[in-house]
């Protein structure tokens, strides 16, 4: 008798297996039109309905949810190799490049050994005068009144303060004349990006940029911003110390640096990635003290104990214990980065069921973290319960909770981005209390990011 190698037995099991449960869709939409209304509704019942893990349809593309820890780290740490990006990306990577957010193999194990660096530790501490200092003369222009009757939008604010910082850290003054028009075009990009998500999940080719204009001219004007910027730096002789000089002496186990094209591909991820995420961090958190007081209480009297009236610097951040305690949990609610998408190259099982090649991988921080299974009062703003690690302890699994992600592809600026929000939101709220705007209605709206749909109005009375 002939032996039988263990690939075919493995692979006999696999076609043994049942495929995941989920929702009957339209014979020929699949499910396209209802999760077309609610993503994130859609995707929460779905879970409640059929379990862990979820097969759905949008027109020919099957789509599979995957909820539980176990199976998330199995897609992100156990088996990567198995999984690339998901089709969606192709609409990030129009904007983006192949920067790190985008890139796949070897490419992407490149840049991100060239990377690494300047993220450690001990050199993003460098940059935390630049993140006081701009939150200094954020600060300085609110009247914050006694009385409390100067409203803001603190998404707006927030948005603006973190595009100011990245643009300070990556170019020191170079982007200080552009930074609205950076904005300005980030906000383009960014606002498109769920329609052009679909698309490339749906079809196999790119839409032509004569269909989307307004996206085309915003990417046009940060390319060449951008690229003036790299072009003058190359040719200077005048170091900085700031990530663009980093990146230039960056060398990879060959001794070769990033091109051009690199550069600017790295520098566009960095200018998404590095200010909307913290700013959506901050504004988040905002919201939630301003509704729980007696956390505005105990995080101020930290903050007045361990600052007095000075500004924090990052030898501070052990002692700000609570408030990094608030910035967890309220990432833990609203995750700036809601999902995270991957597609199944081969056969694969997860959580007992039969995943085909081709399969678009859906995970979602967004619902994973609020399951109640993990958290008790999942749904409770409650900072007290990373008052110890839950993970270390063996309260919940390794990922019930990944704001930054997970795996090879962890966020690379995870440590830049905690430094930052704790900085900013001791500075902020050490000053200013917040009260919502009676009427004003915040809603999350799932985009590139998770954002406040209408912003969050707030008024502003100094402590």
């Amino acid at each position: 008798m002939a032996a039988v190698s263990p690939s075919a037995v493995k692979s006999a099991v696999k076609s043994s297996l049942k495929r995941p449960p989920g929702p009957r869709g339209h014979f020929l939409l699949g499910n396209l039109a209802a999760v077309s209304r609610d993503w994130l509704g859609f995707y929460a019942r779905c879970a409640k309905e059929f379990g862990d893990v979820v097969q759905l349809r949008y027109l020919h593309v099957p789509i599979c949810l995957v909820m539980h820890p176990r199976d998330i780290e199995y897609v992100l740490v156990s088996s990567p190799g198995n999984f690339t990006k998901s089709a969606d990306y192709r609409a990030l990577a129009r904007v983006l490049g192949n920067g790190l957010l985008t890139n796949e193999g070897k490419a992407w194990q490149r840049q991100r050994g060239l990377i690494q660096p300047a993220f450690r530790r001990e050199s993003i501490t460098s940059y935390a005068a630049v993140m006081t200092r701009a939150t200094r003369r954020m600060l300085d222009g609110w009247t914050g009144s006694w009385s409390g009757t100067e409203s803001r939008n603190v998404h707006a604010d927030m948005m603006a303060l973190t595009l100011e910082i990245v643009g300070q850290c990556l170019f020191g003054a170079e982007v200080a004349d552009v930074a609205g028009r950076v904005g300005h075009a980030m906000e383009v990009v960014t606002d498109r990006f769920m329609t052009d998500a679909g698309h490339a999940l749906l079809l196999p080719f790119d839409l032509p940029d004569f269909l989307a204009p307004a996206r085309s001219n915003a990417v046009r004007d940060l390319n060449e911003i951008i690229n003036s910027i790299i072009r003058e730096r190359r040719a200077s002789q005048h170091a900085r110390g700031d990530l663009l000089d980093a990146l230039l002496s960056a060398r990879d186990a060959d001794g070769q640096p990033m091109s051009d094209a690199q550069l600017r591909d790295e520098v566009m991820t960095l200018f998404l990635a590095g200010h909307e995420t913290t700013a959506l961090s901050l504004s988040w958190t905002c919201y939630l003290i301003a509704q729980h007081p007696q956390v505005e209480a105990q995080l101020v009297e930290e903050l007045q104990s361990v600052l007095g009236s000075r500004e924090p610097g990052p030898e501070d951040l052990p002692r700000l214990r609570y408030t990094e305690m608030v910035l967890k949990e309220s990432m833990r609610l609203y995750p700036a980065v809601w999902g995270i998408g991957r597609r199944a190259i081969a056969d694969c099982e997860i959580g007992g069921y039969r995943v085909a090649a081709g399969t678009n991988i859906f995970i979602f921080q967004a619902l994973t973290q609020r399951d109640a299974r993990f958290f008790s009062d999942a749904d409770t703003f409650d900072p007290e319960r990373w008052r110890e690690d839950p993970v270390r302890s063996g309260k919940i699994p390794r990922f019930a909770y990944f704001p930054f992600g997970g795996g090879p592809r962890v966020c690379v600026g995870a440590a830049f981005a905690m430094l930052e929000a704790t900085l900013l939101l001791a500075m902020i709220q050490r000053e200013f209390h917040f009260d919502l705007v009676p009427g004003h209605i915040v809603k999350p709206v799932a985009s590139v990011t998770l954002r406040p749909k209408d912003g969050i109005r707030v008024t502003v009375q100094r402590r």
